[in-house]
């Protein structure tokens, strides 16, 4: 897992009443709501309730109970898989604790973001929180996360399917198949693992073209165990055919975005690819920088 240079902006500012009020721009959705419960009221919107639990959370921290006016803007689309919902809990931990003067670490904005992101993914396994918070490469394993040292800069160019899929629901169909198809099924999954770790080698020698052409495997083995989706596969086909080293699927599947790896000269024309294939193009580098107050 990576960070992109991609961020989400909240601003904070304090109220003199009880009630918070908080605006999407992306969504260009607005609410209102009270702290005072131990579950986020039933009128919020699904967007916001990850906010709530942020606000609830740091609020436990001070005697000062007033509301807040909380502004978020966003340069990651959401629902695509690339994160949005934790890099907003996160962005809005870190808001609110310099608006409080809490001098709270990135440790604990990050557990406050997991906290979150549990509002939203039930079972998250932390990785989304800790990207937003330092930024940089993550190698999860068993559970243990490791960062993982970058020496260059990673052209990338992202594509949005735009196609809204549910987390919870690709991982259920990829663990009824794994059931029904286990011995098919388990040394795919492994050799999945250990594309990571061979990744992790050409990585470190700055290797792009053998990298890219891991992530093509890769991409194979994701169809393989039904994550992917006929318009993630025009897009990932159009960045392979415009000079992309690699091209795979990112997230869950099932919708949501591909990330290509590109050679530094061609991420217009890959990104013009992929907008002609039907995807809405982000091009982007990996992001050494975490959570930061402007």
């Amino acid at each position: 897992m990576a960070s992109i240079d991609k961020r989400v902006y909240v601003s904070v500012n304090l109220r003199d009443e009880k009630i918070s009020r908080v605006y999407s721009k992306e969504y260009d959705q607005a609410a209102k709501f009270k702290i005072d419960k131990s579950h986020p009221p039933p009128h919020l919107p699904q967007i916001f309730k990850p906010v709530w639990t942020v606000c609830k959370e740091i609020s436990s921290l001070t005697s000062l109970h007033k509301g807040f006016d909380i502004s978020i803007k966003s340069e990651i689309p959401p629902g695509a898989g690339l994160g949005s919902s934790a890099a907003v809990s996160v962005a809005t931990a870190a808001a609110l604790n310099v608006c409080l003067d809490l001098d709270l670490s990135n440790s604990e904005i990050s557990s406050i973001a997991f906290g979150a992101e549990k509002t939203v993914h039930g079972t998250p396994s932390g990785i989304d929180n800790t990207i937003a918070t330092y930024g940089g490469a993550i190698l999860y394993e068993k559970g243990n996360m490791k960062q993982v040292k970058i020496k260059t800069e990673i052209p990338l160019v992202i594509g949005n399917s735009g196609v809204k899929r549910s987390t919870a629901e690709w991982v259920g169909k990829v663990k009824l198949r794994k059931q029904r198809q286990e011995k098919i099924m388990k040394p795919i999954i492994k050799s999945i693992g250990l594309i990571v770790m061979e990744g992790l080698k050409l990585l470190d020698k700055n290797d792009f073209r053998s990298l890219g052409e891991l992530m093509d495997i890769n991409q194979g083995l994701l169809e393989a165990i039904g994550v992917s989706t006929f318009e993630l596969d025009k897009l990932i086909n159009a960045a392979r055919q415009s000079g992309a080293y690699g091209a795979k699927l990112t997230g869950a599947g099932g919708g949501g975005c591909m990330i290509a790896l590109s050679p530094e000269d061609r991420q217009k024309q890959i990104a013009d690819a992929i907008l002609k294939a039907g995807g809405k193009p982000i091009i982007t580098n990996l992001s050494q920088q975490g959570v930061k107050i402007e």
